[in-house]
């Protein structure tokens, strides 16, 4: 039998994933194996704003255990064991964690908003241009005149729920909720009308209060929030849910 030729074919490019001690995001990147460790330093200063001449490299393997570092800057990165998915670690001890991500100390550009509306580079003036979004009249009158509508609906259903009234609340994806209705009207927290409902199950999400404003009083759990559209007054007895559960 004649000699056997046996070749190695490694991938000429390698995903890796790529860490730094300056932030805490992982990239995702892809690397030809023919750069040079300086050219890959080169390339890892824009990912990670560590410095070339300041940073050091190290790869760990998918379970994040230390393979080795990379130290000759005139190797060749697929002279180095380095898989698929692999982690580089990028360390540069010259600059401090964050220090890219703060912007606090930024100085920022802010355009008065006169000039702002007298310019017809901005999307603003292609908004205006093109009656689109608030400057579409059109649509504008259309979105008023439903959210009359609505409001005038959810007047019209508060009126017909009472404090005091047996309820039955359904929202969709959620089990029915009954309970005694103890407060209808207008609340800080969001706007238009909501029903007050002290539940007879701990099925609520409050005690009748939000913040420290209270608008009715239950035991912790059985207080709850819901829009007039959603609740229905009536005479609803308590769900027995022992007698529910049962074959």
């Amino acid at each position: 039998m004649g000699d056997l030729n046996i070749q190695v074919n490694t991938a000429p490019l390698v995903n890796v994933r790529v860490t730094s001690n300056l932030n805490n995001f992982t990239a995702e990147k892809r690397f030809d194996r023919s750069l040079t460790i300086y050219d890959l330093k080169c390339r890892l200063e824009l990912v990670t704003g560590a410095s070339v001449g300041s940073m050091t490299l190290e790869v760990l393997d998918t379970e994040d255990r230390p393979v080795c570092n990379l130290t000759n800057d005139e190797a060749l990165l697929g002279s180095y064991i380095i898989e698929e998915n692999y982690r580089i670690h990028v360390t540069d001890s010259t600059k401090r964690i964050g220090e890219f991500e703060d912007t606090s100390n930024v100085e920022k550009f802010e355009l008065a908003e006169e000039e702002y509306d007298t310019r017809n580079d901005t999307a603003r003036a292609f908004l205006k241009r093109n009656k689109l979004g608030k400057f579409n009249e059109e649509e504008q009158e259309k979105k008023r005149k439903e959210k009359e509508e609505q409001e005038r609906e959810e007047n019209e259903k508060a009126a017909t729920i009472t404090i005091g009234s047996r309820c039955e609340v359904k929202l969709q994806g959620e089990p029915t909720r009954r309970g005694e209705v103890l407060f209808v009207g207008k609340v800080h927290f969001k706007p238009g009308i909501w029903v007050g409902v002290r539940y007879d199950e701990p099925l609520g999400k409050n005690d009748g209060s939000i913040g420290d404003k209270r608008y009715f009083e239950a035991p912790m759990k059985y207080g709850g929030f819901t829009r007039p559209a959603f609740c229905e007054v009536g005479d609803f007895p308590p769900i027995d849910y022992d007698e529910e559960d049962e074959i």
